[in-house]
Parts: C-alpha cells; sequence; structure tokens
C-alpha cells in the first residue's frame, strides 16, 4: 500500500469506512430483512383476507402456517357481493383515472410551454407555480368548499376530480418542466426544420421522450388520489364514497364484519401497488432526471 493510499484512507470518515466494508453480502443481506419486515403488514393482510372472521378473532394472522385449514375465498366472495365495497372501488376509479389523466395533459403542456416557449413573465410564472408546492391542502378546503357549493359541484365525482387536479399540477409541472428542459435543443430545432409545428413537435418528440417523467407523475397522482382520504370525506358524494370512505363506514356500521374489511383493504390496496411495480423502471429514471435541472 502506497503512502497515497494510506493518506486516502486516514482522511476518510468512520462512517464511510464502515459503510465500505459492509457494502458486500452483509448489506445485501440486510436490505433484504428490510424488504421482507416492510411486506409483512401486507402478507398480514392478505393471510387475515383469506381467514374466517371467527378465526381472525381468536388468533393472530400467523396461525394458518400452523393451520392451513383455516385459509378460505369466502370473504372475498361477501366482499363481492358488497353492494356498497363494489360501488365505492367503481367511485374511485371514476374519480382517480380523471384526475390522474388531467393532470399529466395539463401538467405536460405546461412544463412544454414553460421549458420551450418564450412568452412575458415565464419565470415569475414558473416561480407562482412552485410556490404552490408549499401550500397545504388544509387551507384551501373552505374556501373550495364555498366555491364549489356554489357551483353546484359540492359533493359529487366532478368536483373530487377537479380538487385533486387542482393540487396535483404545481408538481406535474415542476417535475415535467425540469425533464422537458434537459431535451436537447439542436432536436426540436431539426424538428422545426422538417417543417413541424408546436403541436407536433410535442405530440411527436417531446411526449416520447417525456416516457419516464410522465410515468413517474402518473404513479404519484394515481397513488396520492386512490389512499385519498381528506378530500373524500369533504368532497365525495356521501351516498357513493370513495372505497377509504367506505371502509371506514364499514367500521362504524358494522365492527364485526372484520373479514369484508380485510379483503376490501388488500383490494384497494392492490391496484396501486400493480401500478407501482408495472411503471417501477420509469418512475426512478424519472424521478431522478426532473429532479437535477
Amino acid at each position: 500500500m502506497t503512502t497515497l493510499d494510506t493518506a486516502v484512507r486516514a482522511k476518510r470518515s468512520l462512517p464511510a469506512r464502515v459503510a465500505a466494508r459492509l457494502g458486500g453480502g452483509a448489506m445485501r443481506v440486510f436490505l433484504v430483512a428490510v424488504g421482507l419486515l416492510w411486506l409483512t403488514p401486507t402478507v398480514g393482510l392478505l393471510l387475515s383476507s383469506l381467514r374466517d372472521k371467527t378465526d381472525i378473532a381468536s388468533s393472530g394472522w400467523w396461525k394458518v402456517f400452523s393451520h392451513p385449514a383455516q385459509l378460505t375465498t369466502e370473504s372475498y366472495s361477501n366482499l363481492f357481493h358488497n353492494d356498497t365495497v363494489m360501488r365505492s372501488l367503481l367511485t374511485t376509479a371514476l374519480i382517480t383515472v380523471p384526475a390522474t389523466v388531467l393532470v399529466i395533459l395539463i401538467g405536460a403542456l405546461a412544463g412544454y410551454a414553460f421549458a420551450w416557449l418564450d412568452f412575458p413573465g415565464r419565470d415569475w410564472w414558473f416561480m407562482l407555480v412552485v410556490g404552490l408546492l408549499v401550500v397545504p391542502v388544509q387551507v384551501a378546503l373552505i374556501p373550495v368548499a364555498k366555491l364549489f357549493n356554489a357551483l353546484g359541484i359540492f359533493e359529487s365525482t366532478p368536483g373530487v376530480v377537479l380538487f385533486h387536479t387542482a393540487f396535483g399540477l404545481p408538481f406535474a409541472v415542476f417535475l415535467l418542466r425540469n425533464f422537458f428542459a434537459e431535451i436537447p435543443r439542436e432536436l426540436l430545432e431539426a424538428a422545426r426544420l422538417d417543417g413541424a409545428g408546436e403541436l407536433r413537435l410535442f405530440t411527436r418528440v417531446v411526449l416520447p421522450l417525456g416516457g419516464p417523467a410522465i410515468a413517474s407523475l402518473g404513479i404519484f397522482q394515481f397513488l396520492w388520489v386512490w389512499n385519498d382520504m381528506l378530500i373524500a370525506l369533504i368532497f365525495a358524494d356521501s351516498g357513493h364514497p370513495p372505497i377509504t370512505v367506505a371502509l371506514q363506514q364499514q367500521v362504524r356500521q358494522f365492527g364485526d364484519n372484520v373479514d369484508v374489511l380485510a379483503s376490501g383493504a388488500f383490494l384497494s390496496m392492490v391496484v396501486p401497488l400493480a401500478v407501482f411495480f408495472a411503471f417501477q423502471r420509469q418512475f426512478v429514471s424519472g424521478v431522478m432526471a426532473g429532479a437535477v435541472k
């Protein structure tokens, strides 16, 4: 070992030396253990949803490993015959899908405009959009409720969609503008020389290149809207609530139907998990690219 190597090792901090020594197999084993620990509640909820409510009340979900005969699909059969829960899943989809699509569409158009179009006050407008990121949702609940009541969309699905769209746009514009700004200018100029207008340039060049950022934005928005309960409690139709509110109402009204609650909670959790794992590669690359500009 040379004198230079010794000096470099001496300058390294203790945490850096520990991390270097544990960066091999031991660290991988630790990360796997953390991952399994993180998945334990999900596995517990799945096994609970496959047990009878009597078994759930008498013992923990881990008992299925010693008594596999407890597993049954009766709770899911009861769930699919529960009109309230099934209607709430449809309501959740009717809220989540439009709120996600609108945020992606409007955010992409605004992000492209802020990145590549010159108009008066562009930087000031973008600073205003970024400033809206720090506005908490709770501040707008009462003013928006009064506005929606005046417009006649309070306690309606369109009202919930509009609320989620409005509060999802600042982050969408920020993320997509930073991603679109990294596209080489030469590529856009070449498309313009070939006769492409702004709309064709946006749809044929910018959107395909922005796939990772759009996918990550879609995941963020989808998870936020699907799992939301605060906005749904206030603005959604109380007769046709989303799944989060419906499960909460089931707990209040029918405290003994834990089998339906477990299966309903797991079913509501599977959808966003499936969306995340389907787009996880684009999610990571999109977030990293959009955060460094």
